[in-house]
Parts: C-alpha cells; structure tokens; sequence
C-alpha cells in the first residue's frame, strides 16, 4: 500500500460509533512470555503423551487483573503452561504432581476424595490444576499455597463438602483454597461450598491475585483476605456469583488495591442462612467497587473509618443495612486494562457463565486426532521448509492438519491456498522467537522470472488464502531493507497477508516496516474474520491494514523509526466496506522506542479510490505510549477520517486523552456493540 492514494470526493456521514466485554489482561507482562504449545497427556504415567499434538487452549489460557501484572519477578500467571499436562483420577497422583518442582498441567478426572477430611493439599510454584470438563471434583480438602508459592493456577474445580456439622466452625480450620504469603495466584470458574472453614482465604500479604468466574455458596464465611498489618496485596475479584453466605463477602483487610466488579450477591429470602453483611472495606483497604448486583444482602457494603472505598455502578435490591463508601482509592486502569459488563447483565450472566463448564478443561478430541507435519532444517522432521508441508496438506482437507516446525531460521515465503483449509502452522521452540519465517520481498521489486513487480499483496512472507487457518508461537518477518533501497518504488513489505475467515493467530511475532500486516478478505463481498491475541505486531506506516473483520485482543503494536532514523508513522489503515466492522485494538498495549507525539493510530485507506468504503478502527481498553499524536486520526488521499469511523474508549497511558471533536470517544452504550463477541459474530476462536 502506498502512502499517498488518488483523492476522490467522499460525502460525509453521521453515525452511532459504537464494544464491551469482560476484560482483560496487562499486555506487555503477559507477552514477555509469550504462549508456550506442548504436548497433553492421557493419565498420570509421566511417559503418556499424544505425540505431536498440540496443547488445548484452556492449557495455555493466562491471567487476567491483578494476576496478570508483572511484579516480583514473575511475568504475570500462566501457571504450569510451559511444562507436561498430566490427567489424575487419584488424591496420590494429585499430589504428586501438585507438590513436583517442576511446571504442570494438571487434569483432574473425576471426582478424588481428600484423606484425612479437611487437608489441604500443597501446590508449589508454576501449576496449573483444572477440573476436566465438569466432572473434576475434590471432595473432603482443598489446597493450600505457603509462602513464596507463585504463578498457580486453579480452575474448572468443584472443591466442596468438608463439613463438619458446626456453622460457625471455629475447631476445623478446612478451607476449599488457603493462600499464605502466595504471590500470582488465578482461580477461576470454579465451583467452592459447602466448606468447614472459608471457601478462599488470601492471607499474609498474599498478592497479584485474581478470583473470577467462580460460583461461590452454602457456607458461613466466602473470602477473607488479610491476617497481616501490612497493607501491601493487590487483588481483582471479578465475575463471582456469591449466593447464600453469611459472611466475608469478602472481608478485606489492608489490603493496598482491591478490585471488585462484575459480582453478584444473591441471599434468597426463607433459606436457613442469612447475610450478615455483604462487601467489608476494613483497616486501610482500598477499595474500587462497581457493576456489581446485590440481591437481597444485608449491609451490603460496609466500611472501616481508616478505609477508601469508591463506588460506582452498582445495583441494590431488597438489600438492607449499611451501603458505604468513601475516601479516595485508586484506579485499576493504572494497573490492567479491563472492561466491566454493563451491570443490568450482571445477574443472567453469572447465572449462566459462573463455575465450572463443560468443555473448559476437555481435551479435545479433534486436536489429538490431527494430522500431524514437521519440518525441521537439519532434516530430521518430514520436511526441510514449511511450504513444502503446505504442499503435502490434501486439497479439501475437512480436519485439522498441524505444521510443527522446529526451530529455525526458514528463509522462504509460503502460501496456504483457498483449498486448503483448517491448517495450523505452529513452532515448537521454548518462545516466539525460535521460530522464525522470513523474506525480503518488497511491492516495487521485479519478480524473479521478470513477470513484473511483487505488489504489495504479493509482498508477503506468509500468505492465507485458506478458511480456518492458525498460526502460533512463531515469528514471521519481512526483512526488506528500505534504507539499502531507498530509490526503489515501492517500499510495503508484508510480513502476513491474511485473505480468509476464521483466522487465529495466537503467541505469534509479526514485524517489518511498512505494511507489516495485510488482513484482507477474498473478494470485497466476502467475510474475513481475524482474531489477533497474545502477540506483537511491529512496524511504522499502516503496518496493521486491509478490509477484514479483525480484533487485536491483548497484544502489542510496538512502533519502529524509519529507515531513515526518523519517527512518524500510522498503526492502522482499514478499508472496510460499509456495513461491516473494521478493526478493533482492545486491552492491548501501543509502544516503541520512538519519539512522543509521531504516530497516528490510523488514517482511511479507500482502495483505489472507493468512496463507499467505510474505514473503521476502534482502540478501546488499551495502554497508549506518549507516541501517540494528541489528535490520533489524520485524512488520507483526500478522504477525511471524520467520514469514516475512528473512535477510542477508556484507553490509559501518556499516549490517550479526553474526548473532544478532533478525538472522538464512544459512549458506553456505543461501547456495548463495539467488543470482540460482536467483532467476531458468533465465531469462538479455539486452539487446534
């Protein structure tokens, strides 16, 4: 794509711009990491594995709030991720696996009862333990994560019935999880109750925790958090569906940043157990509390007089008692991005969604049974290059075929044609970075049969014709030298041209210059559905652009000079056709080592001239650098981006600002039809 275009008259348009989703992740200390693929087990035995299969996604699913923030040491919680997966059907294999040195996944497969009742199995660092499917249960115990203990997760679960028969029970101290001194804990969608003790208890400066999408309930005391004079833990607690409990709600003691929203606290009236008070600031907790749904609770929010705790959003009904709030307390945006569900949602959607699910924690079945392909350079996979793997994919292929390529350096381009759908190009190095697919190839350079220039389209390194492609944990690059060719016509130099729907590209780096990223559709009547997450996308003009359907979900834009040292350029130029959605920048991170107010988040491509285009990018939930200009959007062409549909909402950082004629931002009933559930229009990305 060039940087200047034929100008055109374009007649100006009014519209409703409008996104909203649960959010959300800290991008840049998830990225470091990156996202790790190994292969999943089928029982405990340390030899079962299903050779060259890909882990499931919910094996490599990371942390969103607190638990994604990097800080003492660890980039934030991804759990045992990088190590075996490893199914247990019993309480001596649980062990074994949760109390090992080394990284796990582990599935549990049914339902272990705990020996003695009450105890609390140890889990050491980088775990992550995940009922399968809806059938993992723990029944009698739960767990316990001692001092220094980091980076576990817990999810799926149903951890219950270690009652002894006393309600307010001050002999047996058998809680479902006990956290002392922890640090980047996630437990998520699981189902606690029905417990001797508390269901959660965070305590001893236990901190970077996130507790979401848990249904909590029948049990005297929910969630106490603090046993400590330091007021150091930082916590997010999201998406909880607390119903009958008397107590901690949580209770919140000292603790320097808590984080409530999306919850929702349900007391049925003439059940034998009553609320005693709902949400308790105490000591000098700080507390954020919004769009959060009381049914019913007595003293539904309270507060000690050396607490903060700011509310906002939040509905009451049948509630009685205190409601408080108070002080200055802090804002989690500073922290992570997120975005909160509208609060009228609140109540069918944890009804719903709480707890754990069926297919979260299933192996699945079509990814075990893929059609596995490796390429390796030293000759010791199937094949030597990537497209020749392409090549071996039969035409019509209807199930999954997964490119595992080694480590390396593989200088060639590779094309996946239209008649080759359901293809997973994936490396298996220990990061992104091992694996790298690169070429020089720029728009204004002859083709090497003398059949003229490349174009920018065929530019690219990689490029996807095919349905249902995906692409993790790998790099593809387009190296050209635009400083070595400065004469040339025609510098854009696609590293990814995408021109197909359903495409997934999970963990992956994706860098050049100018035109880095093409995502494109088939035909302009043709739907191109683009899910961009976990990855880096690097460049300097219009390096994300093109006319598909495309969200960048918890990723990061990092922005590059020139090659003549200087800063200035634009992230997006979208094409979009009217009627459609354009792109969407969410709960990402816009960076580089460029200078302050050079960069544009984007400017209207109309493709040849096409007045009824309808360029569309929204950047919403995002950590803007100083980079960005104060006034984001620019014309191009001739055509004015304020024809077209260019908007923020709720972005942080040195780069964003308030809203003014020459900075729209959406309103948060525009924002509610601008998230990626809309973006993606009933397509659920998932791993295979």
């Amino acid at each position: 794509m060039t940087e200047t275009r034929g100008r055109a008259r374009h007649r100006r348009r009014g519209r409703a711009l409008a996104i909203g989703a649960p959010a959300a992740l800290a991008a840049a200390g998830v990225l470091a990491y990156g996202t790790a693929f190994d292969v999943f087990g089928t029982d405990a035995r340390p030899e079962a594995k299903a050779a060259g299969a890909a882990a499931p996604a919910w094996a490599s699913a990371v942390a969103d709030g607190f638990a994604s923030v990097d800080a003492l040491g660890q980039k934030g919680t991804y759990g045992g991720r990088d190590g075996r997966t490893v199914t247990v059907r019993t309480l001596a294999d649980l062990e074994k696996y949760a109390t090992a040195p080394e990284p796990y996944v582990i599935v549990v497969a049914g339902t272990i009862t705990v020996n003695p009742t009450g105890k609390e199995i140890r889990v050491a660092s980088d775990k992550t333990i995940i009922g399968s499917g809806a059938s993992g249960h723990i029944v009698g115990g739960g767990f316990f994560l001692g001092q220094g203990v980091h980076n576990v997760i817990i999810r799926n679960l149903t951890i219950r019935d270690s009652y002894q028969g006393v309600w307010n029970d001050k002999e047996h101290d058998f809680d479902a999880v006990q956290m002392d001194g922890a640090h980047h804990v996630w437990i998520d969608h699981n189902d606690l109750r029905h417990m001797a003790d508390g269901l959660i208890d965070s305590r001893k400066d236990t901190t970077y925790v996130t507790v979401s999408w848990n249904r909590l309930g029948h049990n005297n005391k929910t969630f106490g958090i603090g046993w400590t004079e330091n007021a150091t833990a930082d916590l997010t607690i999201h998406h909880n569906w607390i119903r009958e409990t008397e107590q901690r709600n949580p209770s919140t003691d000292n603790v320097a940043h808590a984080h409530l929203y999306n919850n929702l606290l349900q007391d049925d009236p003439g059940t034998d157990i009553t609320s005693s008070y709902g949400n308790y600031a105490r000591g000098r907790t700080r507390m954020v509390l919004e769009n959060s749904v009381f049914q019913g609770v007595n003293n539904p929010v309270i507060k000690d007089a050396t607490a903060a705790l700011v509310q906002r959003g939040n509905v009451f009904s049948g509630t009685t008692g205190r409601n408080e709030s108070g002080g200055t307390a802090f804002d989690p945006r500073a922290y992570y991005p997120y975005t909160p569900d509208p609060t009228a949602a609140v109540p069918d959607l944890l009804r719903s969604g709480a707890g754990p699910r069926s297919t979260l924690g299933t192996t699945p079945a079509p990814t075990a049974a893929a059609t596995v392909l490796t390429v390796a350079k030293d000759g010791s996979g199937r094949f030597t290059s990537v497209q020749k793997a392409v090549d071996a994919v039969p035409a019509g292929n209807t199930s999954r075929v997964v490119i595992r390529v080694a480590p390396g350096v593989y200088r060639e381009t590779v094309k996946v044609p239209s008649n080759k759908p359901h293809v997973t190009i994936e490396g298996t190095g220990g990061s992104r970075k091992d694996t790298v697919i690169v070429e020089g190839h720029a728009s204004g350079m002859t083709r090497p049969d003398g059949s003229g220039t490349y174009g920018t389209g065929g530019s690219a390194t990689v490029a996807v014709e095919a349905d249902d492609f995906q692409a993790r944990n790998l790099t593809l690059s387009n190296d050209f030298d635009e400083a070595a060719n400065r004469n040339l016509n025609g510098h854009q130099a696609v590293a990814l041209r995408t021109a197909a729907d359903r495409v997934f590209l999970d963990g992956v780096i994706v860098t050049g210059d100018q035109d880095t990223l093409l995502l494109d559709t088939a035909a302009k009547d043709r739907t191109g559905r683009v899910y961009v997450t976990n990855s880096y996308v690097i460049g300097n003009v219009d390096f994300v652009f093109g006319r598909a359907t495309a969200v960048i979900d918890r990723s990061v834009l990092t922005l590059k000079k020139r090659w003549d040292g200087t800063s200035a350029g634009y992230v997006t130029a979208p094409s979009t056709p009217a009627g459609r959605k354009g792109f969407l920048i969410t709960r990402s991170t816009v960076n580089g080592d460029v200078s302050p107010g050079t960069f544009y988040l984007g400017r209207p491509w109309h493709a040849g001239g096409d007045a009824t285009l309808d360029p569309q990018t929204t950047v919403r939930d995002s950590v803007l650098s100083a980079a960005v200009k104060p006034t984001p959007w620019t014309d191009m062409s001739g055509f004015s981006w304020k024809d077209d549909r260019f908007a923020e909402y709720r972005n942080t950082g040195p780069g964003s600002g308030p809203s003014h004629p020459d900075r729209p931002h959406l309103t948060d009933a525009q924002a509610a039809g601008q998230d990626t559930a809309h973006w993606l229009d009933g397509w659920t990305p998932t791993a295979g």
